[in-house]
């Protein structure tokens, strides 16, 4: 069997931050200072500078995703933003963040709908799945991670087994982010691997091959300790992915996993 080699993904997630006047420099700063072809790297802004950030990014290898879409195609939902209105500005789509199920109550049966609009679009989605701190405390933080990938992959798997082609997910212990906590490294590859295990009982194809990033404050200080892991493939970086340092920084240790695992041939 040939051995599994995933790819390394960094993730910026700006949420509501920038402007018009800043975003599409910001974007391109990051551009010129993150320049490593093995990593996949993504910037996904607010909506309002998608198209700025799309024509700043123009020429180079890094990828736009959006923030969030809605969980139908089209239709009488003002203020809302579907996935086919968003293809032409983005290739990627965050799904399930935190910050949304919290904030808008997001349920895993509505972003099971909004992912499927994402694969339907074209959208390669980028599902957010953690636990909060009371689950951890209690133990129930890996059953909570598996309530949330059957609830949103669910349906889409039963289609067939390679319904979710393209699928990255990310795992983002809630209490780590912006909390000035830290999940541990070995902690994040067992969610890590545990994710693939649920993937893999749902009948999804290759499900070895699903890239699973952490997202739990990362900075270019604490990147190292989770790419370190074999299990974890990259990064959903929030704050520090609006200062071009902190991106550098984090790409470049990036790149330095990206070539050791392909030369090595194995995840």
């Amino acid at each position: 069997m040939m051995p599994v080699v995933r790819p390394v993904v960094i993730v910026a997630n700006w949420k509501m931050h920038t402007t018009l006047a800043d975003a599409g420099e910001l974007a391109s700063s990051i551009a010129r200072a993150t320049a490593h072809p093995r990593v996949t790297r993504v910037i996904c802004p607010p909506h309002v500078s998608l198209a700025a950030v799309s024509a700043a990014l123009r020429g180079t290898d890094v990828a736009v995703g959006a923030q969030d879409c809605h969980s139908e195609a089209f239709g009488p939902y003002t203020g809302s933003v579907s996935a086919p209105m968003l293809a032409g500005l983005a290739t990627w789509c965050l799904v399930g963040h935190s910050e949304r199920r919290r904030d808008q109550t997001e349920t895993d049966e509505l972003i099971s709908r909004k992912l499927l609009r994402c694969f339907e679009a074209g959208l390669r989605p980028v599902l957010c799945v953690g636990e909060q701190l009371e689950e951890r405390d209690d133990g129930r933080a890996a059953a909570t991670v598996r309530t949330q990938l059957e609830g949103a992959l669910g349906a889409i798997i039963g289609r067939g087994p390679d319904a979710a082609a393209g699928l990255v997910v990310a795992y983002e212990p809630v209490w780590a982010i912006g909390t000035g906590r830290t999940a541990r490294g070995a902690d994040a590859a067992s969610m890590a691997q545990a994710i693939r295990d649920v993937a893999d009982g749902l009948g999804m194809d290759d499900a070895a091959s699903l890239p699973v990033l952490y997202g739990g404050s990362v900075t270019s200080a604490t990147i190292g300790e989770f790419l370190a892991e074999p299990t974890i493939d990259g990064a959903l970086v929030g704050g520090a992915s609006l200062k071009v340092e902190e991106m550098a920084g984090i790409v470049a240790r990036a790149s330095v996993t990206a070539e050791a695992r392909q030369s090595a041939g194995v995840a």
